[in-house]
């Protein structure tokens, strides 16, 4: 059931219907309540952005794009940065929890990559030490060779890892990440998931480059990491995890490969944050999602909005984290 907003607003009324909406959980940002006729107050002065990753990336570009969208919502006077990156964001989860875990004025982003490098590395800091706040975004991986590869399609990618796995080096992010799962999943097709050899980076750049150069046979990346160099005619994309074509490059499941997998990025908080704070922080992401900036920063990266929130986040969180060892134990992936 809806929740809406008290007339006759006041800070406590605000408070209490924030905790309200966090706890009915997730639903399309279109049905969450706005305030008819009157401009929503400012949630907060000042949020620091924690970002686990290098500048560029897909963690940053969600993360910047965030911060913009809350201080063009009104939601956030001020937001800052800060980039710590490494190990697909174990380094950045750790950092985040040492230094912020109470820290009711920053936020970590997070996602699928980070999930995967803490079940294939064991850190000391995992997930269950953070809270989660709200899924962002849905993202596919492409599959991407040199312009002039013979790999035409994936069942040509399959041939070559059935044939020479040594030979056919696949590059991507991050080792335990979501592209690193998805090469062991096509490495898993071809029956010799043992064999991947696999070439991880700290970005998509580094991934381009190693096409260029010859260093990989195939890459696995997002989209938006591909995209200028998929327009401009350096790479060809061979195919793209999601289970339709996207964006004119057929899926890699209809070109006859079983394996289809998803990304998803999202934002989490300390541990030791109250719950009050954590629901005006939840309403913060909330507004920002709703603002044209984001919507257009959705459209132009050709995210998927895949709005989650409450309990329903909660339950998908600890679900990807419970598959995510078993799958990389699956795949036989090795950092």
């Amino acid at each position: 059931m809806p929740h809406f907003v008290p007339t006759g607003l006041s800070r406590r009324s605000l408070a209490a219907w924030i905790a309200s909406t966090a706890a009915a959980g997730a639903m399309p940002a279109a049905l969450w309540p706005t305030m008819a006729g009157a401009a929503e107050p400012q949630l907060a002065t000042k949020l620091r952005i924690v970002i686990p990753a290098n500048e560029g990336g897909g963690w940053d570009q969600t993360g910047r794009a965030l911060g913009a969208a809350m201080i063009a919502s009104g939601a956030v006077g001020d937001i800052s940065y800060e980039n710590i990156g490494g190990k697909g964001g174990t380094i950045g989860l750790a950092k985040y929890v040492e230094k912020y875990d109470a820290d009711p004025d920053t936020l970590l982003m997070s996602g699928m990559v980070m999930v995967g490098a803490v079940a294939l590395q064991k850190p000391a800091v995992t997930m269950a030490q953070v809270a989660p706040v709200a899924r962002l975004t849905s993202d596919y991986e492409v599959v991407a060779v040199k312009t002039d590869s013979p790999i035409k399609t994936p069942k040509d990618l399959i041939a070559q890892l059935r044939a020479d796995a040594a030979k056919t080096v696949i590059a991507g992010g991050s080792a335990g990440g979501v592209d690193h799962m998805y090469a062991g999943m096509l490495a898993r097709v071809a029956g010799n998931a043992g064999a991947l050899v696999y070439l991880p980076h700290p970005g998509g750049a580094q991934v381009v480059e190693a096409l260029e150069t010859g260093k990989a046979a195939a890459g696995i990346s997002g989209y938006s990491e591909f995209s200028d160099h998929l327009a401009s005619g350096k790479l060809r994309a061979i195919g793209v995890s999601s289970k339709r074509p996207f964006l004119g490059i057929p899926s890699v499941r209809e070109q006859g490969v079983d394996a289809d997998l998803a990304n998803w990025r999202g934002v989490l908080t300390g541990k030791k944050v109250p719950a009050e704070r954590k629901a005006v922080l939840l309403e913060a992401v909330r507004r920002a999602t709703t603002a044209d900036v984001w919507q257009k920063t959705i459209k132009r990266n050709n995210w998927d909005a895949y709005w989650m929130a409450g309990k329903d986040f909660e339950s998908f969180l600890d679900l990807d984290t419970a598959m995510a060892g078993p799958l990389i134990y699956l795949l036989k992936l090795k950092a």
